[in-house]
């Protein structure tokens, strides 16, 4: 028997190598190369032959019939009839889709464990339990475990458990689509949920719970779902390859074979992939690469509120966000995610302000807060919470060069109200003047916007989405605007203030704060 012969392959890139090397020659990280046996057939792994699998369901005649090879269309002979997505009944994940779901796609969804990708796969399904068969695939051993997971959501409907023993108890063989009913409808009259409103119709959501990727696709075969949710790809693994569930070789073949059903079949399906302590989905890299769309769920495990963000999306904008509470009963959408990041506005403190950040299309107002105070070392010390800490740096070094802000004196410390990411240049305006308002003790207007970058000659330079920016403000009661000279601004019920330097924006938007040379250095005490 010839030696099964062996290559290595980066957990971080996907690149493959024939030999170890301790620094990946593709994106240069160390110690990152894992070896794998190569597969002598191709026809051993699905993804590469979904023909050995039609053989295995009966299906000889298309086994062994050549495929007919497709011939390429001009551009202009390619139908433009628009693609029906499917509504999932949370509007915060159809926005960060593209506007719903598109049928024959694949979609995953990365995020710490604990986070809530499980709880909003399982609410999903429910929702579209109504219209659409689900086949909901679980990497736990038994349905009960989804049976406990479904009854604290407060779903309401019964879920079917394909059986994934030998044979049940009418001697039916592992794979059949003979199913049990295993969770009653739940009645509980005090505790109500946000799917509880579709109570009394039968939902066609069913539950394997099962690892083998030959056993799942043999149950997408026989049921014939219209979505299925792999829950997770980590779990599921192709018995011809002899690495472990989760390996790089493990998940780019069982999500190259799913995503291949997928496209053949027009069914839609989800993939839960769990990330690594540096934020990135486990497995390779170019995981991302197969699918359709990447989303992240984000999120402080000390905080309710979690973010769904668009990393990659073949059928609609990227960027997007999306945005969650997470309840007794699981995940709530934030129909005014604003309110969210606004802090206290009738008892605002020293060292804030309020900026309008834009995450794709989608204006969220937020507070930053700022503390500076005099260091007790040789080198001041910096912080950020939810903003980038080269930008601070830089706003910083602004400060002390341009408006005569003995920063170097200063730890700085800056954060965004609940922990949202605000990394955009556009709130480059308001982190200088918490920064100054938190210097010179002062209260910024509650009622006052700042919008704009800071550049390092002092000016305040025009941002992006200034109109979107501007209404959101609005809405939200905001009277006053401070934003970059020389742009053009719609007609609102705002004040605008344009202002082309920093000192300008400082004098107006802290006007108690004098700019005097004396008055520059802190209180003395």
């Amino acid at each position: 028997m010839p030696k099964p012969k062996t290559y290595y392959v980066c957990n971080q890139c996907g690149a493959e190598s024939p030999q170890w090397f301790g620094k990946c020659p593709s994106c240069g990280t160390y110690n990152s190369l894992e070896e794998e046996i190569a597969i002598q057939s191709s026809t051993d792994i699905p993804s590469r032959g979904v023909s050995s699998w039609h053989s295995q369901q009966g299906n000889t005649k298309s086994a062994n019939k050549p495929a007919k090879p497709r011939s390429s269309l001009r551009f202009d002979q390619i139908s433009d009839r628009q693609v029906t997505r499917w509504p999932s009944g949370y509007g915060e994940l159809d926005r960060v889709l593209g506007g719903g779901v598109v049928p024959g796609s694949m979609v995953l969804i990365g995020g710490d464990p604990g986070i809530g990708k499980s709880t909003l796969l399982l609410q999903v399904s429910n929702e579209l339990a109504q219209r659409y068969r689900i086949l909901y695939v679980s990497g736990e051993e038994s349905g009960q475990q989804v049976k406990l997971r479904a009854s604290r959501l407060g779903v309401t409907k019964p879920l079917n458990v394909v059986s994934n023993d030998n044979t049940n108890g009418n001697g039916h063989e592992h794979g059949d689509t003979t199913t049990t009913e295993v969770i009653e409808v739940i009645e509980d009259t005090q505790e109500t949920s946000e799917i509880s409103h579709i109570e009394g119709k039968t939902a066609d959501l069913y539950v394997l719970p099962e690892t083998d990727l030959e056993e799942i696709l043999k149950e997408v075969e026989s049921l014939k779902p219209n979505l299925t949710v792999i829950d997770s790809i980590q779990t599921v693994f192709f018995p011809a390859l002899t690495s472990a569930p989760g390996s790089v070789a493990q998940v780019r073949e069982c999500t190259a074979a799913l995503m291949k059903v997928a496209k053949h079949e027009d069914i839609t399906m989800l993939i839960v992939g769990h990330v690594t302590k540096e934020g990135a989905i486990a497995g390779p890299k170019v995981l991302e690469h197969l699918v359709d769309t990447v989303l992240y769920f984000e999120g402080d495990r000390f905080a309710s509120h979690r973010l769904l963000r668009t990393v990659k999306n073949r059928f609609g904008a990227t960027h997007e966000i999306g945005i969650f509470e997470m309840v007794e009963h699981g995940l709530r959408e934030v129909s005014n995610p604003s309110e969210l990041f606004l802090g206290n506005r009738d008892d605002p403190g020293p060292g804030t302000a309020i900026v309008v950040a834009c995450e794709g299309t989608r204006p969220i107002v937020v507070e930053l807060q700022a503390l500076v105070s005099p260091t007790s070392y040789a080198s001041p010390r910096r912080s950020t919470t939810g903003v980038d800490y080269n930008r601070l740096v830089q706003i910083l070094a602004v400060l002390e060069k341009r408006v005569g802000v003995p920063m170097s004196k200063l730890d700085s410390y800056v954060a965004s109200a609940g922990g949202l990411n605000v990394e955009e240049p556009a709130v480059d305006l308001g982190v200088a003047i918490a920064i100054v308002a938190s210097f010179r003790d002062r209260i910024v207007d509650p009622g006052t916007v700042l919008i704009g970058e800071v550049g390092l000659g002092g000016q305040v330079r025009p941002v992006s989405q200034m109109e979107l920016r501007l209404k959101e403000a609005a809405k939200l009661g905001f009277k006053r605007a401070i934003v970059p000279k020389g742009q053009k601004f719609p007609s609102l019920n705002i004040e605008i203030l344009p202002v082309s330097k920093v000192i300008d924006a400082i004098i107006a938007a802290i006007p108690q704060a004098s700019l005097e040379d004396e008055d520059l250095e802190p209180d003395d005490e």
